[in-house]
């Protein structure tokens, strides 16, 4: 379960203070697939920064599992990064000398994870996710985009994550290909309890999410199936 209070983000441009995130509340029960839509520069990438813990909000909370992971020090941020959170970016950030069997295995040898249950539970996942045990022997720059992706979400879940990030997870693929992406996450937020949350410019396959957010200038409301179509949306604009 994702919880977010009142949170803020504000940073100073010259004379002028921007409020990035501007006092947001909101939440999404496990198990659920959120998306949030936005124009570039209305606070997406911070607003995932924050629930990441990469960056620290000027207000407000975030509770992931009972856990207010603002109020953590830093060692407590990391394993929360390393144990808690799973991320899934755009540009894949798979290690290209590695296979994607071991890019998968990397996060739980992070986690202190033995190597059997590192390889068994990376095999397992790859497989869940429609790599086959040949693809699975392969380097990154061996496999297609759409699977790289896959590996990626396979990486993601290793450490039985209670929160996925996604940051335009199918910016990089073909429309085809993004809306079997975005099934996938949509399966695997059930099959694993996982919430994820996922920053997209897919209009039309951010309205069949659980739960449509939208952005704008920092302020975050729900999205109404009509403005997630792409007509309705383009009319708006």
């Amino acid at each position: 379960m994702l919880q977010v209070t009142n949170l803020k983000r504000s940073f100073k441009s010259g004379d002028t203070t921007v409020n990035a995130v501007n006092d947001i509340t909101f939440s999404v029960p496990s198990g659920k697939f959120a998306s949030i839509i936005g124009r570039s520069g209305s606070g997406k990438s911070t607003l995932l920064s924050l629930l990441g813990a990469l960056d620290k909000p000027s207000g407000g909370s975030i509770v992931v599992d009972d856990k207010d992971i603002t109020k953590l020090h830093d060692r407590g941020q990391t394993t929360y990064r390393c144990k808690q959170i799973g991320f899934v970016f755009q540009g894949y950030n798979l290690v290209p000398n590695l296979s994607a069997l071991e890019n998968v295995m990397l996060p739980m040898e992070f986690a202190g994870t033995g190597k059997r249950q590192r390889q068994a539970r990376a095999a397992l996942l790859l497989q869940q996710v429609g790599i086959s045990p040949d693809q699975a022997k392969r380097n990154p720059g061996k496999l297609s985009g759409g699977q790289q992706q896959r590996v990626a979400i396979a990486r993601a879940l290793a450490n039985k994550p209670s929160l996925i990030l996604a940051d335009e997870p199918t910016g990089n693929l073909d429309s085809q290909t993004g809306k079997v992406i975005f099934d996938l996450l949509h399966q695997l937020a059930k099959t694993e309890n996982t919430t994820i949350v996922a920053v997209t410019h897919d209009l039309e396959i951010a309205g069949k999410t659980d739960i449509a957010f939208r952005l704008d200038d920092g302020k975050l409301s729900v999205a109404q199936p009509q403005q997630a179509h792409p007509v309705k949306t383009a009319n708006q604009q």
